[in-house]
């Protein structure tokens, strides 16, 4: 069982057309500050994103936003709720996020909220990382995105290992529990990656690896 101090949300800056997916938010929120579990999000205050943020701070946990500088002028996001680190990129943000987490969960969301999520896997398969990924699949809202996802493994472009990468649950408390279990299981050849800055040069990989 992994110890989780961190966990990074990624969710819409929109709350969406189901009252149950600011409601799961808030719950997320909840668990997460009972279990005290300290939150790493994109900053703001909008949508589900505010709303998660708004529960952990409530239960006395910390609270850290993330956000490019672009996002802070004139106030187009609303203000953080709690810490606030300013980068200038969206992906120095990323790989802000990966490294003062301990893992990773995505609420509903929309464009961005599906690139951080399939930008987390890719590290994680790429042996960049190697903490648990979940979606929290409010009211079935993530199926088509898992089915999806199967139809790639059925189709041989993605491997049944790195299937096992992403995790799904239905509640919050279910969730966590899987992210805490999970075992990484890096590909033997994909493992062979050096991605230290010391690194002069990558292994050479099996170029019929589906990537």
């Amino acid at each position: 069982m992994r110890k989780i101090k961190k966990i990074c949300v990624f969710c819409g800056a929109n709350s969406g057309k189901d009252v149950a997916f600011v409601n799961a938010a808030f719950h997320l929120g909840e668990v997460l500050g009972k279990r005290k579990i300290d939150l790493v999000y994109g900053g703001g205050k909008l949508g589900l994103m505010g709303c998660v943020s708004t529960a952990v701070a409530q239960h006395e946990r910390q609270v850290l936003g993330i956000i490019p500088s672009a996002f802070t002028i004139n106030n187009l996001v609303g203000e953080t709720c709690g810490k606030e680190i300013k980068v200038a990129t969206m992906q120095e943000r990323l790989v802000m996020m990966m490294e003062l987490s301990d893992a990773f969960i995505a609420l509903p969301g929309g464009f961005g909220t599906l690139e951080e999520l399939f930008q987390m896997i890719s590290w994680a398969q790429l042996n960049i990382h190697n903490k648990p990924i979940g979606v929290l699949n409010i009211n079935g809202f993530f199926n088509g995105l898992l089915s999806f996802v199967d139809h790639a493994v059925k189709q041989e472009f993605i491997t049944p290992r790195a299937r096992k990468i992403l995790i799904s649950a239905t509640t919050a408390d279910e969730l966590v529990d899987k992210l805490q279990a999970f075992r990484f299981e890096p590909d033997p050849a994909l493992s062979k990656l050096k991605w230290s800055p010391s690194s002069s040069q990558k292994e050479k990989l099996d170029l019929t690896l589906r990537l």
